[in-house]
Order: C-alpha cells, then structure tokens, then sequence
C-alpha cells in the first residue's frame, strides 16, 4: 500500500489512508475509523486523531491518541515551496532523529510528496505522557536551559565536522541536508522585500525591538555577511528550530524537542536562536555567557574540540541576527504578534548587548 499522495485537506484523513500510512511501522496493522479531536493551526497544523485500531495495530505499539502535523493552511504550499519547510521537517523525523540522539515523540510515519509540497507526520501525543509544553511568553530558568543544551551538544557532537567534510559531501551520510542559512535564503529575499519588511516594522514587533535594526539596507548587508560567515566554520546536523514553542519538558525534567528543521550549518547559530529567546531580557544578560561556556564543556565532554569561549561568544553575537530576522518576519497567523514581540524584543536587547553591527561589520566582503 502506497501513502502517495500525502492529503492535503482534512477530508482526505481516511481509515485507507492512514493503514497505509502505518503500515511500514505496523504491517498488519489497521485503522477502521478517525475522529479529529482538536487542532491547533499555525505554521502548521497540529492535528490530535482518535484512532478505531485493530489488534494487530496495537500490538505494533500504534497508540489510540496521535497526533498528525502537516501542511493544511492557506499559506503550507508557500511554505513548502520557500526554504523547503516541510521537507526539512520530515528529514528531521525520519533521517536524521532515527540515526543520532535528541529526546523527540515517538514517530509513527514521516513523508515528503514533492509534487504536492506536503510533509505528513504522525508522532505520539505528549499530552498522554503528561508533559509540560514550553511557550514564549514564559521564560525559562538557568537550569532549563542548561540541561536542553547538554542534550544539544550531545545531539551536535554526533555528526560534528569540519567544512569539506565527506560527511557533508553530496554522497556523505548527511549530503542530503541543506545548509540551514542557504535553504532560509529564499525566505529571507521574500520577507525582506521592501513592502515586506516596512509593513513587519510598523507592527507591535518592531516597536517591540530597538529602531537601529530597521534599517532594510543594513538587514540585507547583514544577513549576507552573517551566511559567508557560516561557511567558514565547522558545521553539524541541527534541530533548527529551538524556539520554546517547539519545545517540551518531562516529568522528570528530562528537554524534549519537537518540529525540526533538519539541516547543517554551525551549531552556536542553533545555541544563539535558543538561548536569546528562551530567558527573559534580564536573566539574558548575565546567564548567557554562563550558558556558552556549559555548551562548549559539553561538546568537549562528546569528544568535539569545542572551538574557544571568545570565539564561541562572537559566533553567537553575530548569529543572534538571524533570530531578529525571523521574529520580526514571522507572520502572526504563524505565529501569535504577542509571541513575535516578546522574541523580537529579547534578541533586539542581545543584539545592543553584543555590539552586533561593530560584530557583522568585521566580516570580511
């Protein structure tokens, strides 16, 4: 049974469709019905499934509660079409979180249909396991973010290269992964587009971070020396996407992580996007370094030759601008303007910390 093609509406979420869909994991598995129980519509749609199950399904360990993720908003093909959204998510699940270790949902199934631009997942329903799911509006604790990243670190270590490396060459084991700057290129040409880019700033969002970085000329100049940048560093498989929206927390404690966007390129981009939004403006300022420098004795920990705590810390100054980029441009029916805001306003606040144009502009043309 095929799971081509992938829906793209929600009446398309048949009992046929999902035994299809299950049955590489579960192959005698069956659904006999769905019922949508909720969802949440942003980016992407999250939806919560109740599945009829037979035996052989559940034996197979396919729960009752799922949740499918995917592309059934206005704007999903336009995703999927700019910085390959969808793909890269599905990679994530399906190539990458299967091979090197980062605490994630269990997944059931994980698909890209190109000629659909559609990426479908089905991963177990974290509500069951009794998690607390992490939001922008409320920050996290030195402990939070120490611990999610150890788990990083660990995560990055496992496929930690220098550039040239045959491991990211197109034949490598990660040469199908797209260079996490370079795929968000596209993105970035659109959003920056001068209507674009005078329209996000007039919004709360603007308002929200400091007026020397809305300059549209400065942004562009910026965004393309932060990419050569990125070039020249050693570069790992990352998450790609470690806002605290897409993040969770155990019980125990234990990080989990959620809606990857499977890619490569150097890991203190990753620690930089995370750490700036993830603690509130005034623990920022005197926890980050602290947070760096646990990052680096981590990856030392993992067998990597963590780059210098100086060095590290003008990594993460100067990719603190692609987090600006993205809470100023995210559009807030992806994302709520409250959400945008507060993102906008903690990494605007690091970026005065950091002296960040006196940082882009030592960058070499």
């Amino acid at each position: 049974m095929s799971a081509r093609p992938l829906p793209v509406a929600f009446e398309d979420i048949t009992p046929q469709w999902l035994t299809a869909a299950l049955r590489p994991k579960a192959p005698d598995a069956t659904v006999r019905g769905v019922a949508i129980v909720d969802m949440i519509r942003a980016t992407c749609t999250k939806i919560r499934l109740r599945l009829d199950l037979d035996e052989a399904a559940r034996r197979a360990g396919i729960p009752e509660l799922v949740i499918l993720k995917g592309g059934f908003e206005p704007h999903s093909r336009q995703l999927g079409s700019l910085g390959a959204m969808h793909e890269r998510e599905v990679r994530g699940y399906r190539d990458v979180l299967s091979r090197v270790s980062l605490p994630s949902p269990a997944c059931f199934f994980a698909d890209y249909d190109p000629e659909r631009q559609q990426g479908i997942i089905i991963m177990e329903d974290l509500v069951t396991r009794g998690v607390t799911f992490c939001h922008a509006l409320k920050p996290q604790t030195f402990e939070q973010v120490a611990r999610r990243l150890t788990a990083l670190a660990r995560f990055h270590a496992g496929t930690w290269a220098n550039s040239g490396s045959p491991d990211f060459a197109p034949a490598g084991k990660w040469g199908g992964l797209d260079d996490f700057l370079f795929a968000c290129k596209p993105f970035f040409d659109v959003k920056t587009a001068p209507d674009n880019w005078a329209r996000f700033v007039g919004l709360p969002r603007g308002a929200a971070s400091s007026v020397r970085f809305h300059d549209r000329a400065w942004i562009v100049d910026a965004f393309g020396r932060m990419m050569r940048y990125a070039r020249t560093l050693p570069h790992c498989v990352l998450h790609g996407d470690t806002h605290l929206g897409n993040l969770y927390i155990e019980p125990d404690g234990t990080p989990g992580f959620l809606d990857t966007l499977a890619s490569r390129g150097p890991a203190m981009l990753e620690i930089s996007y995370h750490v700036s939004c993830a603690l509130d403006v005034a623990d920022r300022a005197r926890l980050e370094a602290a947070l760096v420098q646990h990052y680096l004795d981590e990856l030392a920990r993992n067998g990597v030759d963590a780059p210098p705590f100086d060095d590290a810390m003008r990594q993460y100054g100067i990719f603190l601008l692609y987090g600006y980029f993205i809470w100023m441009t995210t559009e807030s029916n992806y994302q709520t303007e409250a959400v945008n805001a507060a993102n906008a306003a903690r990494v605007s606040a690091a970026m005065i910390d950091h002296d960040i144009m006196r940082l882009i502009g030592t960058i070499g043309e």
